[in-house]
C-alpha cells in the first residue's frame, strides 16, 4: 500500500459515480479489498494517533472506491451499511466470487444463471457491505 500525500499527488478519479464507504478500519478494508476484489490503493491520508484515516482510494475494477473511518467526534459516526449493494461487472464470476470468498467474504448468494441471462452472486464482506457479481452471458 502506497501514501501519498494529496496535496502534491492526486490519483485519477475513475468512473462516473463514486461510492464513498465509512467502515471501521478502513486501512484493513483495503487490505480485504485488494485481496477479494483486486483493488489497489492508489492514495491514502496517514492515520491518527487512534488508527483510523479520513481517506483511501482504491481503484477496484476499473472504478475507484473511497473509504473512510467513522469519525464521530465530528458528527460522522459509524452506521452499519443497508439498502444497497455495490455490483462488480465481471468475466469468470466463478473465479472472482471463490477468490473474494477465500479471502473471507461470506456467501450470500452463489453465482447463478439468472432470468434476465446472466450470471449473478452476492456476497458480504467483514465490514458488512454487500458486494455483488454479474457475468453477462454472451
Amino acid at each position: 500500500m502506497s501514501l501519498t500525500n494529496p496535496e502534491t499527488s492526486a490519483a485519477p478519479v475513475k468512473g462516473g459515480l463514486v461510492t464513498y464507504l465509512t467502515v471501521e478500519g478502513a486501512l484493513k478494508a483495503a487490505a480485504f479489498y485488494a485481496r477479494a476484489f483486486g483493488a489497489e490503493t492508489v492514495a491514502s491520508l496517514p492515520v491518527d494517533e487512534q488508527g483510523r484515516t479520513c481517506h483511501v482510494h482504491l481503484h477496484v475494477n476499473g472504478s475507484s472506491l473511497m473509504l473512510s473511518d467513522a469519525y464521530p467526534e465530528h458528527g460522522h459516526p459509524f452506521q452499519a451499511p443497508q439498502a444497497f449493494s455495490l455490483t462488480l461487472m465481471v468475466d469468470d464470476i466463478d473465479a472472482r466470487y471463490a477468490r473474494a470468498v477465500e479471502a473471507g467474504a461470506t456467501a450470500l448468494m452463489p453465482p447463478s444463471d439468472m432470468f434476465w441471462g446472466d450470471r449473478y452472486g452476492q456476497l458480504r464482506d467483514p465490514f458488512g457491505v454487500t458486494w455483488a457479481m454479474n457475468q453477462p452471458k454472451g
